[in-house]
């Protein structure tokens, strides 16, 4: 049996409060303020390929927050429709933070390696 292994991905992505649907084109367009960048890694943590595991931080790049972070930690299903992954830090403004991160994917361009993925988190902090 091949194993997937070998998967894992290095991340630096915008972060930003929303999204629209372009109903004309069908596609996601951007219209939201970058607020954030998610950066980290995603690496493949099963023989089948099926699960992943996840070190994201969240640094805020704007107002209040600037140079703050959440850092998120965990097993991503990558089948599942939601991934619930364990919010296990935070600085500046989320010092001591423990809580939860939602992942929804909404849309993927496989030909542009591109995801659309919505995170819904909820954190307690100090």
């Amino acid at each position: 049996m091949k194993s997937k292994w070998e998967a894992s991905l290095f991340i630096d992505v915008k972060v930003t409060l929303g999204f629209e649907l372009n109903r004309i084109y069908n596609h996601f367009q951007q219209n939201s303020p970058e607020i954030a960048r998610g950066q980290g890694i995603h690496v493949t943590s099963s023989l089948d390929g099926a699960n992943s595991h996840i070190l994201i931080s969240i640094v805020f790049t704007s107002n209040q927050y600037n140079g703050s972070t959440l850092e998120i930690h965990g097993r991503s299903l990558q089948a599942a429709d939601v991934r619930e992954v364990s919010v296990v830090g935070g600085t500046g403004e989320f010092k001591f933070a423990r809580g939860i991160a939602k992942f929804e994917t909404l849309n993927v361009a496989t030909s542009a390696f591109y995801a659309l993925v919505q995170c819904n988190l909820t954190a307690l902090h100090y």
